[in-house]
């Protein structure tokens, strides 16, 4: 439910903080006085179009916020998770800013989020109903989602079970459109496949294979240079048959050898010797060893030449090195056993597509069961509430309309939309089509007060929905919006007193003209003496007089013990 609204430089409203509590609150306050402003920035706050219009006069921008408390595990809870907004403490905050240059930020917990998450989320939390509005109920694609959700637990498996299937059959009919689309692009396809996978196969590459056949090019490549030095190293090292240099470092060794004991420096000094003695001797064996191994071989400088170019190749079409090519290969020995396998299998691709299309026909008719089932159970609760309204000749209808054959969408093989007839004699009319100020606040009402519990949102706002009623239907509005108000927060907007008394909690709304001579509004909570001659003051108008101030207590009275009466 809402719980607190912030509202800054929007309209006349130059600083305003709102609370709002559980049940019922009714705003009242002359025309004019700010009432409508206040659930205009309500309907901004979850998602509602935005205009630099509502920027109050002399400011650059206007800032909304909203804090709404929700169920754990309810819808919100599940929107804001599809879109990895956290909600740890089970409330949300919403925030908007306008700017005159038609910029729009918006925040859910802190989250930058655009204009389209926050209409997402904000539809879970507030439905805002007004006398000219067509909210969800006067949308018909929405009915066939406001009857599933009056089925409940009786239609929800059924229609996952659907939903899945639907998602393999949508992915099945893409793949069959495309390969019928053009059988010569799809076998086209299959060869360039076949002879990729062949050209890579053949070249048997394994990951590393390159950097060594570099190196040996190189080795091949360079063999009179490698010769020379070896060779010439070979000998610097060995000297000539009388005496050689490693010679001479033995025999500087082992003069150390004789005095290393007589001083620590001599010592060092002979480790020294001693270690570049030893390393020169496996620096001559290892070079004698690469000199006895050392061979060209031009064959093998061809076969390594050939290797590198058919690796080039390789690299040109299908990867910048070896790694990317197999990972390629990989890639497309995929796709092409799964598109041999749509035409060699006997499951193949259009078997699967028809066996889709015969599961979804039979889900769509259980559905469909169930749903004439439902439609019959909740026009029966619609008479009733509209009797209870005062429009027992009135007539509600679930109609149902088939798509054409084999044809499906998300919710099934039909559509489904709400018919009325307001008076005997008449034909059967969309609902969405009702116009009638007094028939249609009552109409939306009895809907309202059963789909209430069913649809997740945690606000309902009636923004002048009694408009054009009076005496005992307006007693009988009342006593439906305060049914609402039981099972969902209702704010409401009304010039009825007898709405009014309904309440469980009363805000009078006024404006002002400041010390600047700016127009302000301002919220102020009634409660006794207060709220009765606000009462007074909607029963009588302008002049409020002593028996009119009796009426309204009595009225107020009056309500309490009826909310009373109806918690027992």
């Amino acid at each position: 439910m809402l719980q607190e609204i912030s509202i800054k430089d929007f309209a006349i409203i130059d600083q305003l903080e709102v609370n709002f509590y559980s049940g019922m609150t009714v705003l009242s306050g002359e025309t004019g006085a700010g009432k409508s402003i206040i659930i205009d920035a309500v309907g901004l706050l979850a998602g509602g179009r935005g205009s630099s219009h509502f920027i109050r006069k002399g400011a650059n921008k206007s800032i909304l916020q909203g804090m709404f408390a929700i169920p754990t595990d309810g819808l919100t809870a599940r929107v804001l998770d599809k879109f990895g907004i956290d909600h740890d403490d089970d409330t949300v905050i919403l925030q908007r800013e306008l700017y005159r240059n038609g910029r729009n930020v918006c925040r859910i917990n802190g989250m930058l989020v655009n204009t389209n998450t926050l209409k997402q989320v904000g539809e879970t939390l507030v439905d805002i109903y007004g006398q000219n509005e067509h909210q969800a109920l006067m949308q018909p694609d929405k009915h066939i989602g406001l009857l599933d959700e009056f089925a409940g637990s009786n239609l929800k498996p059924t229609l996952k079970k659907y939903r899945n299937k639907y998602e393999k059959y949508l992915k099945l009919k893409k793949e069959l459109n495309s390969k019928n689309k053009n059988e010569k692009e799809w076998a086209q396809r299959i060869d360039m496949l076949k002879y990729q996978v062949n050209e890579i196969e053949a070249a048997d590459l394994t990951d590393g294979e390159e950097e060594d056949l570099i190196a040996e090019r190189d080795r091949l490549n360079n063999f009179q240079a490698i010769s020379d030095s070896l060779g010439r190293s070979f000998n610097d090292i060995n000297g000539d048959e009388s005496i050689s240099p490693i010679d001479m470092i033995g025999d500087a060794m082992s003069a150390l050898e004789d005095v290393e004991r007589l001083d620590d420096e001599f010592k060092s000094i002979s480790e020294n010797v001693k270690n570049a003695y030893y390393t020169l001797q496996d620096a001559s064996g290892e070079i004698s060893n690469q000199i006895d191994t050392l061979e060209f071989d031009p064959d093998r400088l061809n076969e390594v030449e050939q290797r590198l170019n058919t690796i080039f190749e390789l690299k040109r079409k299908y990867g910048d090195s070896i790694a990317q090519i197999l990972k390629y290969y990989d890639k497309i020995s995929g796709e092409l056993a799964e598109m041999e396998s749509d035409e060699k299998s006997g499951n193949n691709l259009e078997e699967r597509y028809n066996a889709a299309v015969d599961e979804l026909n039979h889900l769509g008719k259980e559905l469909s069961k169930i749903r004439h089932q439902q439609a019959e159970k909740l026009t029966t609760e619609i008479h009733q509430q509209l009797a209870d309204l005062y429009m027992d000749k009135t007539q509600f209808e679930v109609r149902f309309s088939n798509l054409t054959k084999d044809t499906f969408n998300r919710n099934g093989i039909e559509d489904v939309e709400f018919y009325i007839r307001t008076n005997p004699g008449e034909d059967m009319a969309p609902l969405a089509k009702i116009a009638s100020g007094g028939e249609l606040s009552r109409i939306m009402l009895a809907l309202k007060t059963i789909f209430s519990r069913v649809q997740g949102v945690t606000s309902i706002v009636f923004d002048e929905v009694d408009t054009g009623v009076s005496g005992r239907v307006a007693q009988a509005i009342a006593d439906k919006i305060s049914a609402i108000g039981q099972k969902s927060q209702v704010l409401c907007i009304t010039h009825l007193p007898q709405v009014a008394a309904m309440a469980d909690n009363h805000d009078f709304i006024s404006k002002h003209v400041d010390a600047n001579n700016r127009t302000e509004t301002s919220v102020q909570p009634l409660s006794g003496s207060e709220r009765v001659k606000e009462l007074a003051r909607m029963l009588a108008g302008t002049t409020v007089t002593k028996l009119t101030m009796e009426h309204a207590s009595e009225l107020l009275n009056l309500a309490n013990k009826q909310k009373d009466q109806k918690k027992k």
